[in-house]
């Protein structure tokens, strides 16, 4: 009887080591491993950025609805309310269904 609590005892107290140590080893490599942002350029704030395109639109929703779908695709937006599109070439080329400029 009490040899079988000792084996018992031995267990659960083997069963807790290996736990204990797979918790550790889990954790050393989730602490190891890279950040998603230091690889690949950050998304930047694309509300921000076409808030401000768009200030002086006379359609201003319609305007950002554009200008967020461009930026979504492409990550950048030209600064100022008009043109400068050399700073954003991907913004520049996208184009709706009849080849018009689809970004603001």
């Amino acid at each position: 009887m009490a040899i079988s609590k000792v084996v018992i005892a031995s267990i659960f107290l083997s069963l807790m080591v290996f736990l204990q140590v797979q918790a550790i080893q889990t954790n050393q490599v989730t602490s190891n491993a890279i950040p998603e942002t230091t690889y690949g350029p950050e998304k930047m704030d694309c509300g921000g950025a076409c808030a401000s395109r768009c200030k002086l639109s006379s359609r201003p929703n319609l305007c950002k609805r554009a200008c967020g779908t461009c930026c979504a695709r492409c990550n950048c937006v030209p600064p100022g309310t008009y043109g400068n599109y050399e700073a954003c070439p991907c913004y520049a080329k996208l184009t709706t269904r009849e080849n018009k400029p689809k970004c603001p």
